[in-house]
């Protein structure tokens, strides 16, 4: 959890808006689709486990430090020819945490993610739910990139909604 404050005024209406987005995702099974790519393509990992079902913060704790993600993106990037990514594997600090989580983030747009689809380092490490959606809108975005790229296992994220399903929101 984060050791922040809490928000006031209108950023604490955009972080209840983006914790409500977070919810519905959520409902949709997104997270859940996200874990069980990330298991099956790194194999077991503590903290995750295909077929249950996690909280946001249990999945955030298990990504805080960066090292599944970037096993994650190591095994992306050599399927591709390209060079893997140099991360350490004991992040026993803050400072190695974060930097892995930048490590992730340039390779995740080597690859070939836009920005606007990446995440800011303290959207994972701080440990707030609203935040936490951008990681997971990252994360799959790069499972639609991999699957464009034939990457197997492929990832099977949640379908969009019908147009009939989509309500109409004010939230953004």
């Amino acid at each position: 959890m984060s050791l922040r404050a809490l928000r006031a005024g209108s950023a604490f209406d955009v972080e209840i808006k983006l914790q409500r987005s977070y919810d519905k995702e959520d409902e949709l099974g997104l997270p859940q689709k996200i874990v069980e790519w990330i298991v099956s393509v790194v194999g077991p990992v503590d903290g995750l486990a295909a077929g249950v079902k996690l909280d946001w913060s249990q999945i955030q704790k298990a990504l805080k430090d960066g090292v599944i993600l970037c096993r994650l993106m190591n095994r992306l990037l050599k399927q591709v020819g390209q060079p893997t990514v140099q991360y350490r594997p004991k992040a026993n600090t803050s400072f190695v945490a974060m930097a892995n989580i930048d490590t992730f983030l340039s390779a995740v747009r080597l690859y070939g993610v836009p920005d606007t689809s990446t995440f800011g380092t303290s959207d994972l490490y701080e440990g707030r739910k609203g935040a936490f959606l951008n990681v997971i809108h990252c994360i799959n975005q790069l499972g639609k990139l991999a699957n464009s790229r034939g990457f197997q296992p492929r990832y099977v994220g949640v379908p969009p909604p019908r147009p009939e399903q989509a309500a109409v929101s004010d939230d953004y």
